[in-house]
């Protein structure tokens, strides 16, 4: 790469550069790619990943949950989108999937794959389903992805686009050790906030305490990653504490 070419990047790479609030918690953030090209890179992933799914014949085969999971997630991203009005211009997508080794997750974006077996394992109400879901959408809402991306290239340098931070992400054990810490905060931080989106959206905040309960009893609640997540017990805590703050003391 010429002196020119590499000058050209680095102002790219900058140039995105910008100090962000998570939406109710007011967190600050440093944000160093667009949200329109780390949406753009996780639809692409998204759909790669959806597709291998449907090609392997695991995508959508639980239409009953499929249909659940859409009719609480519509009320979600209704609160999501009062609380974040870019939102709205998301193009929000639900599917499931009967791999075992997906739990839940959404991209940036609003782009939600949910695992058959991890719901059925934890035989989830339609409450303790929204509050996993909640947790997923406030993953979007606060833009954990964009930060994650941000540090990581921070973290991992020499500068570079977001599409090499996501593979060095992906393949970079070390990297994602170091990150762990920033992984546990933005877990909590989804903990609670889509609590909160739940709540907006209507369900029982005892639904989501069962949820958390029910997670810290399952062989999911040991996360692969040591520090990653915050300690099974203490989400717990967290969903007690935030029920009494959402129903006023209880």
């Amino acid at each position: 790469m010429n002196m020119v070419a590499a000058g050209c990047l680095v102002v790219c790479l900058v140039s995105h550069h910008a100090l962000a609030q998570v939406p109710e918690t007011g967190r600050f953030q440093e944000l160093s790619f667009s949200a329109e090209e780390v949406g753009a890179h996780m639809e692409d992933r998204y759909i790669d990943q959806v597709a291998g799914l449907a090609a392997a014949g695991k995508l959508d085969q639980d239409r009953v949950l499929l249909e659940r999971l859409r009719r609480i997630a519509d009320g979600l991203v209704a609160a999501a989108v009062a609380l974040k009005p870019e939102a709205a211009l998301w193009q929000w997508e639900v599917h499931t999937t009967s791999d075992p080794g997906v739990d839940a997750l959404c991209m940036a974006g609003g782009k939600i794959l949910v695992g058959s077996t991890f719901v059925h394992a934890l035989a989830l109400t339609d409450g303790e389903l929204a509050t996993l879901l909640a947790h997923e959408v406030a993953h979007a809402v606060a833009e954990h992805h964009r930060e994650t991306l941000s540090e990581a290239m921070f973290l991992n340098r020499p500068l570079a686009p977001v599409d090499v931070v996501m593979e060095r992400l992906d393949t970079d054990l070390s990297l994602q050790m170091r990150l762990a810490r920033l992984s546990s905060l933005q877990e909590s931080e989804a903990d609670q906030l889509g609590m909160l989106l739940a709540h907006r959206a209507g369900w029982r905040a005892d639904d989501m305490v069962s949820f958390y309960r029910k997670l810290a009893a399952s062989d999911t609640a040991a996360p692969l990653l040591p520090g990653a997540y915050p300690a099974p017990a203490s989400r717990v805590s967290m969903a007690q504490g935030m029920r009494r703050l959402l129903e006023g003391g209880r």
